[in-house]
């Protein structure tokens, strides 16, 4: 299972101890998120690269990171933002595209 990041300062620390970090930006309200986190949740599993955050009261990651739709997920080395795979409205992300996304980023 990933591990939940509750905080934008705990998010700064995950990035500064981590160079490279898979990041779910998710809300519990969202149905496409609830359906898309058992997707990453499986792709996470035992590996240290991966985490999650539930924007619910989180507006300034929001804001910070231009989330528009639920879910999305930023991929980031070193600290800085290298790809980002946004849902769709309507969809949120499917499988097939999380899977290219994790093999474009060379995430295990």
């Amino acid at each position: 299972m990933s591990v939940l990041v509750e905080s934008e300062q705990e998010l700064n620390e995950c990035l500064k101890d981590n160079p490279r970090l898979a990041v779910l930006f998710y809300a519990s309200w969202c149905p496409h998120s609830q359906r898309f986190l058992p997707l990453f949740e499986k792709q996470a599993a035992g590996k240290d690269c991966y985490r999650r955050v539930i924007v619910d009261d989180l507006d300034a990651l929001v804001d910070k990171y231009g989330i528009e739709v639920y879910p999305t997920i930023i991929y980031f080395e070193q600290g800085r933002i290298v790809k980002r795979l946004d849902g769709v409205h309507g969809a949120g992300i499917d499988e097939g595209k999380l899977t290219r996304f994790v093999a474009e980023c060379r995430l295990p």
